[in-house]
């Protein structure tokens, strides 16, 4: 059975864009194989943990319909899936590989490992440990049973090769010259990541390990450890980091790069999985618009590109905006309704509203700020009215004497008026509309003034007035 995880960390406010991207093609890839997606917490790191993380990134992954089918809720045959609590198989295995003589321990102090890193920098090596702990065990060993703080590291074969076929990038083969002698379990009884993915991807039975390219450079250390152990490998595939147009990495400095943001400014989680599916792949027909459906029938990890994709927030928009335009009118505003329902609007308003806003929207946010004033009266005008007292004067008699209040109603009497005025349609509505709305630009002003009603409609020209 095919079987992919993601394992994020609860070290920061959610779950970052770049790890959605690689959840989503963990499950898209699970789904069209009639696989299972894990979701795994790797909370070892514990100097760095945040406070209501972990809820936050199951929460986000839960909107976007990235769901699990094993996690620390669900749970599953494979448990626990939280790493904190998986502390003594890693351990165990840590054990296992001293007696392999696949990893020793060290007591080398922080003063030593700096001294000796900053000395391989100055001789222009690569900085990693020089294996000093390796040849004196003994000695090592009765310093720990005298109370030395100690790591175990991994014992890595000196002047070899460890080679690799990434499912996406072919053969690739690293020397082991270049890998430091990686530490696997940490002096406070936790594994470091290295120690922890191999064995939790082992025991869950993990077929595809799916992750970001960045982790490339640890693979070498992974494979040994498999070896060691005596395990079948996965098969790896490095997808490509996504990166600024720029050609820079994301980051947290120039970007919001966290999930739950896109989905708080409005965007349609249908619309983001879709540009994230474009992210170094193409659809076989080129199209753009597909759901997400279409994107598990048509995928394949071979379609992947190496070439580190751009996600451009201007591209998305562009894209959520035609998500936006072919949605039913009711379809959108049941996702106003929804997205505003801390703001307490009108329900009814919006589900009038939403059909003259929809070629305007980009996001869901934009409504607010396009039709605000059928919600609440205009504090400001955008042009000034006082030499408008008349005109504004004319239009209440007009309106308080229409039966018909309806579009059709309105425009007629309205243009009726401005013929009798002797103005302009462009100047006479552009007062009209900014006395009603407080903007010179908003949707379709007859209908606009329709949905809020001749009361209020006559209420607001006679505030523009004072």
């Amino acid at each position: 059975m095919i079987r992919t995880r993601i394992a994020p960390s609860p070290t920061g406010e959610d779950i970052h864009i770049g790890n959605l991207y690689t959840a989503y093609i963990n499950w898209v890839f699970a789904k069209k194989n009639n696989g299972k997606f894990i979701i795994r917490i790797e909370d070892t790191d514990r100097t760095r943990l945040v406070n209501g993380a972990e809820e936050k990134i199951l929460e986000s992954l839960k909107l976007y319909g990235i769901e699990a089918d094993e996690d620390v809720l669900k749970g599953g045959e494979y448990g626990p899936y939280r790493q904190s609590e998986r502390l003594e198989l890693y351990k165990k295995h840590a054990y296992d590989l001293i007696n392999k003589k696949s990893a020793y321990y060290c007591t080398c102090s922080k003063e030593r490992l700096d001294y000796v890193r900053n000395e391989m920098q100055k001789a222009k090596q690569v900085p990693k440990y020089d294996k000093f702990c390796l040849n004196r065990q003994e000695e090592v060993q009765k310093e720990i049973l005298k109370g030395a703080s100690y790591v175990i590291r991994l014992n890595v074969p000196q002047e070899a090769v460890v080679e690799f076929t990434d499912f996406i990038r072919g053969p690739i083969s690293i020397q082991t010259s270049s890998v430091d002698d990686q530490v696997l379990l940490k002096s406070d009884g936790y594994p470091t990541y290295h120690l922890a993915v191999v064995v939790d991807d082992h025991l869950m039975q993990i077929s595809h390990v799916i992750r970001a390219e960045e982790w490339i450079s640890s693979t070498p250390k992974h494979i040994l450890l498999y070896k060691a152990f005596g395990w079948d490998l996965p098969v790896f595939a490095h997808l490509p980091i996504l990166r600024n147009p720029d050609k820079s990495k994301l980051s947290k400095r120039k970007n919001p790069v966290w999930a739950s943001w896109y989905l708080n400014e409005g965007f349609l989680k249908e619309a983001m999985l879709n540009y994230l599916s474009l992210m170094g792949w193409s659809h076989p027909q080129e199209k753009d618009i597909f759901d997400t459906k279409e994107f598990i029938n048509t995928f394949s990890l071979e379609r992947i590109q190496t070439v580190g994709p751009v996600f451009d927030i201007k591209k998305l928009t562009w894209m959520n905006g035609q998500y936006i335009m072919h949605l039913s009118d009711d379809e959108l505003a049941t996702k106003l309704y929804s997205f505003y329902n801390k703001e307490n609007f009108d329900k009814d308003i919006i589900y009038k509203s939403a059909p003259l806003v929809k070629e305007r929207l980009k996001t869901l946010k934009d409504y607010a700020v396009i039709a605000k004033f059928l919600f609440e009266p205009p504090q400001s005008y955008d042009i000034s009215l006082q030499d408008h007292k008349e005109l504004l004067k004319n239009v209440i008699n007009v309106l308080e004497k229409i039966i018909d209040f309806t579009p059709n109603g309105i425009k007629e009497s309205m243009q009726s008026l401005a013929e009798r005025l002797s103005i302009s349609n462009s100047i006479f509505f552009m007062v009209l509309r900014v006395a009603i709305s407080g903007k010179k630009i908003t949707p379709p002003l007859n209908e606009s003034m329709n949905i809020l009603g001749k009361e209020e409609c006559i209420k607001r020209i006679k505030k523009a007035l004072i």
